[in-house]
């Protein structure tokens, strides 16, 4: 399946971001890509403030409706990274959803892990404080099979990634806004160990570039294959990567390398 990640850099202009966000789903799927991935925040990216004020009903919002309607169009399943989904007065849900060609809904996730970090000498983000966290993962069923959804910080913590994996995930989707120190140090390696220690493909659309004063998001938006093989990367700037997924590598690293049957449950639990 042709795959792209597309990378943005979205500001404080939902309906600028909406539009540039359409223009390069038809631009993906011009190009071939059945699969089109979003990342992070990706019809708005500002404060906490205005995150909550512009959130919406998932189905029924306006970034919602427009996936919808492009998807139906163009053909194709898109991902939309995430939007801010209306929760209470005060708070948002993080949330990611698959779009199929029918124009229909086909999963919903809302962000388990939420980015409150403080490094010094570097902005500090307390997304908690904005964000109510979800409670479960989410599986979507895709032509090739299934696939794991998450939210950048998620990437932290392998275990969700495995649980996906042993219910049978090929791909797993890591929608993000890193931050541009932490993006340097950890975007890749990270990515690329989810990929090898599950032998599933990672699909990683990022933001990239300043939002707001003295915070910047890191970009390299990339997809990896199951042997930790970044496929596809995007450029500095914005633009898009694709790739062609081949599950037939996943079944290779999983047939070579059987870590997934090696489990020891009697050693760590099930």
């Amino acid at each position: 399946m042709k795959t792209a990640v597309i990378q943005i850099n979205s500001k404080q202009d939902k309906q600028h971001n909406l539009q540039v966000i359409e223009s390069y789903i038809r631009e993906a799927a011009g190009k071939g890509a059945e699969l089109i991935a979003l990342p992070e925040n990706c019809n708005f990216l500002g404060t906490s403030e205005d995150n909550i004020q512009l959130a919406e009903e998932i189905p029924g919002g306006e970034t919602s409706t427009l996936f919808s309607n492009l998807a139906k169009e163009l053909g194709v399943y898109i991902h939309s990274g995430s939007i801010a989904e209306r929760f209470s007065e005060d708070k948002s849900y993080n949330t990611s959803f698959v779009v199929n060609p029918e124009g229909e809904i086909i999963s919903t996730y809302r962000k388990i892990h939420l980015f409150d970090i403080g490094i010094e000498g570097q902005s500090t983000y307390n997304e908690s404080e904005s964000i109510e966290a979800g409670n479960k993962g989410a599986l979507v069923d895709l032509p090739f099979g299934k696939a794991g959804m998450s939210i950048c910080y998620d990437l932290r913590f392998p275990e969700l990634y495995r649980d996906y994996a042993l219910k049978g995930a090929k791909v797993l989707f890591v929608p993000a806004a890193f931050t541009r120190y932490t993006g340097m140090l950890h975007w890749e390696v990270l990515l690329r160990a989810r990929a090898i220690e599950n032998q599933c493909y990672v699909i990683a659309a990022g933001q990239f570039g300043t939002y707001l004063p003295g915070k910047e998001c890191y970009g390299n938006s990339m997809i990896i294959d199951p042997w930790g093989t970044v496929v596809a990367r995007a450029s500095e700037g914005t633009g898009i990567a694709l790739a062609e997924l081949d599950m037939k590598l996943v079944e290779s690293a999983r047939s070579s390398i059987p870590c997934l049957q090696h489990r020891r449950e009697d050693v760590y639990g099930g």
